[in-house]
């Protein structure tokens, strides 16, 4: 007889709660091509160069004699110089003697000093600078070739080391001039030049020298020397530090205001020089009264008179 079949006990599978959904295949970025790379790099290169400040260019120092700095980092060129020749200067021979001295050491390769012309205003500081550039330079022969004059802007001293980056890569010879130099009570920018004269890592270049005009001996007023010391916690200490810029200047030239006599004869020279016709008792006469008038006796006086009376002679004043 058969035996029955005995029920399974294996439990039933359990069916998924949900069908899973299909895997999308795997979606991969297109790649440029090379060629393609290549012209997004020049294209952004070409926006940062469009962005980036101009490279200034190299400064062609053959053009001229003196040049003006300007702030953005280039030289301009000045084809004539407002200058007064070396004789017309009376009253000051002295200085004169030793700036023209000490720059003739300087145009031949030796020790020179820089030199700080202080002083009442208007006795010929900045005159005698340029009159001695162009006197050096007359009498330079072409093979060792004109001195630079580059005058600096009070107001650009903080990029004089720009200037000097540029002097130390030539082969010429410079005077850079700073006319009327002085600072306020809360200008830093006196750190830069003492840096520059001397302390200053690379220090002065050896084909450059400084000069500076400055109505006052230490480059700033009585009134912000004495305001240091009553307010500073060491008084000492604090004006040594603004005053010591001086002390890298190691030729102090002093101008003094001039005598009747030196005024007289600075018009005299003026006369003769551009020819004017007037009479020895008149041009002392008017020359003494437009000297009262105007309150002092300085070489900037004389030659503001001798424009006068040119003018109301009809005399056209030599270059």
């Amino acid at each position: 007889m058969a035996r029955p079949k005995s029920k399974s006990t294996a439990k039933p599978a359990r069916k998924p709660a949900g069908k899973a959904p299909a895997k999308s295949p795997r979606k991969t970025a297109p790649v440029q091509s090379l060629s393609g790379d290549a012209d997004v790099l020049a294209r952004i290169a070409d926006a940062l160069e469009r962005l980036a400040p101009r490279r200034p260019a190299a400064p062609d120092l053959t053009v001229a004699d003196a040049y003006v700095w300007q702030p953005d980092g280039e030289l301009a060129p000045v084809p004539h110089v407002n200058r007064v020749g070396m004789s017309l200067l009376q009253g000051i021979d002295r200085v004169r003697d030793m700036l023209v001295e000490n720059t003739e050491r300087f145009a031949k390769g030796l020790p020179a000093n820089n030199a700080l012309l202080w002083g009442a205003r208007g006795m010929g500081k900045s005159s005698l600078v340029k009159a001695s550039h162009a006197a050096i330079n007359a009498a330079r022969t072409a093979k060792s070739g004109p001195l630079k004059l580059v005058e600096i802007h009070r107001e650009d001293i903080e990029s004089l080391p720009e200037l000097m980056a540029i002097a130390r890569a030539s082969s010429f010879r410079f005077i850079v001039f700073c006319d009327d130099l002085s600072f306020d009570n809360d200008d830093t920018s006196y750190k830069s030049l003492k840096a520059v004269l001397d302390g200053g890592v690379e220090g002065r270049p050896d084909n450059v020298i400084f000069y500076a005009t400055s109505n006052r001996r230490h480059l700033m007023s009585r009134d912000m020397i004495e305001n240091e010391r009553s307010t500073a916690i060491n008084p000492g200490e604090t004006v040594e530090e603004k005053v010591s810029l001086s002390d890298r200047f190691g030729l102090w030239l002093g101008f003094h205001r001039c005598s009747q006599d030196e005024f007289l004869a600075m018009v005299e020279g003026y006369v003769a020089y551009h020819k004017i016709n007037v009479s020895p008792e008149d041009l002392r006469r008017e020359a003494l009264e437009w000297a009262t008038t105007r309150g002092s006796r300085s070489g900037r006086v004389a030659w503001q008179f001798i424009q006068e009376l040119a003018g109301r002679l009809g005399v056209v004043l030599r270059d």
